[in-house]
């Protein structure tokens, strides 16, 4: 912001005070004393500087006149209608037709001219054009202008100090800054997410504009593009879209969105809608916010995926076919703590697929399984020295074959020492001698 520099009238105007009340037979105390004028006119600069320059009007120069004639009534009167003026105006920047698509009913430019000060304060904190303190503050500032202003009968008189602190709010909250969030078109945001696959170009301008729409609102398309996500009737390129848009804001999600997307999700599992619940758990999944979910789902997740792998390792082909999903059981434990309840089976999964057959193991898998294992906690590192004692396929694997015993040495080295239970670091030398 430039400096602010106003000229040194205070000399001229306040004889020029005295010689009024004096010929009107007055007491010059009916107006603000020369001190209290000498002192706002001194602390005006350092806010005004607030104010950006395009925003310095008529009504500015009318303020700063009033405050040189000591008419601290008069100038907050003038300083709030110019706060006003940009607040209507900040509504118009986020869209009246987004405002009328919110709000749920008609809001053109005659209901934004018709809305009272108040009104016009909440609907600003709704749309985030101001905060919370900005409200509070404002609102005190309403309450002044409409009690101890020159536009209605005044029950008393404010100082000085009182008027910098009006002043100063309004600069603040109302006038001191550029930034204007602006409203996305729901119906034209829907419409387009359901259209045909987004191009990198479209993607972009989409993130563009919900980057720039305020924090409420963005909440709220990200509800509406998990619902799409989750919709059976929606097409893949709707999905797709919906889940391309979410990841980029998925950094930005706030607890009060995680919270209404658990919620939204806990929903249809409640209502018994399976297709929607599964697919709410995909986008999750793709989010990397399954540590959102409950220990039940995440186990069953989890499970499901070691399952998958195994069958997929017990087939035809295997050396092939593996590495998609040990890629997936991969993204899915590194989202979050793996449930007690489906530790055992992780283990064993990722042991038995790493250590392999006789004939060797998964090239392509085999890097995933690796960061799974140096990743095993105290706990699935003990489960994982005891496979070789176990009947399973792969402790039996170890027993019969030399190939799958040195290869389940080579994952033991993987683990460090310090990682491995106190009762448990025999065995783990033990095991790397055998």
């Amino acid at each position: 912001m430039s400096d602010v520099k106003l000229p040194t009238v205070i000399e001229d105007t306040t004889p020029a005070l005295a010689a009024l009340t004096k010929a009107l037979g007055v007491p010059r105390t009916v107006i603000t004393t020369d001190e209290e004028i000498s002192y706002a006119w001194k602390n005006l600069p350092r806010i005004l500087k607030r104010i950006p320059p395009q925003l310095r009007s008529e009504g500015l120069v009318r303020m700063c006149i009033a405050v040189a004639s000591g008419l601290f009534d008069a100038a907050i009167n003038y300083i709030w209608n110019l706060s006003i003026l940009e607040l209507r105006e900040k509504v118009r920047k986020f869209g009246l037709n987004v405002v009328s698509q919110i709000k749920g009913k008609q809001f053109d430019e005659s209901t934004l001219l018709d809305l009272k000060d108040a009104e016009l304060l909440s609907l600003c904190l709704e749309l985030n054009l101001i905060t919370e303190d900005g409200y509070f503050f404002l609102d005190q500032c309403r309450d002044i202008r409409n009690n101890f202003s020159a536009a209605h009968p005044s029950v008393g008189t404010i100082d000085d100090n009182e008027f910098i602190a009006f002043v100063n709010r309004c600069a603040k909250y109302a006038l001191g800054h550029d930034f204007n969030p602006v409203g996305v078109d729901i119906q034209q945001f829907i419409n387009a997410i359901k259209g045909s696959r987004f191009t990198k170009a479209q993607k972009e301008e989409w993130i563009d504009r919900l980057s720039r729409t305020h924090e409420a609102q963005l909440e709220m398309l990200i509800g509406t593009l998990h619902g799409i996500f989750a919709d059976p009737a929606s097409s893949e390129e709707a999905r797709l879209n919906a889940l391309s848009i979410s990841k980029a804001f998925v950094e930005k999600f706030t607890p009060r969105l995680k919270s209404n997307l658990i919620d939204r999700h806990s929903e249809y599992l409640a209502k018994g809608d399976e297709k929607r619940h599964k697919a709410s758990q995909t986008f999750f999944e793709k989010l990397g916010l399954l540590d959102l979910l409950s220990d039940t789902e995440r186990h069953a997740l989890i499970s499901s995926a070691c399952r998958q792998l195994l069958s997929v390792h017990q087939a035809f082909d295997n050396f092939y076919n593996e590495p998609p999903f040990a890629e997936r059981l991969l993204s899915l434990t590194k989202q979050g703590t793996i449930p007690n309840s489906v530790k055992d089976e992780f283990v064993t999964t990722v042991v038995t697929c790493a250590v392999g057959n006789q004939y060797g193991t998964s090239h392509g898998a085999y890097p995933y399984y690796v960061q799974m294992i140096k990743s095993f906690t105290p706990k699935e590192v003990s489960i994982m020295l005891t496979l070789p004692e176990t009947k399973t396929v792969v402790g039996r694997r170890i027993k019969s074959y030399k190939r799958c015993k040195e290869k389940f040495k080579e994952l033991i080295r993987l683990i460090d020492f310090d990682s491995v239970p106190t009762k448990w670091k025999v065995i783990y030398k033990k095991l790397l001698k055998g």
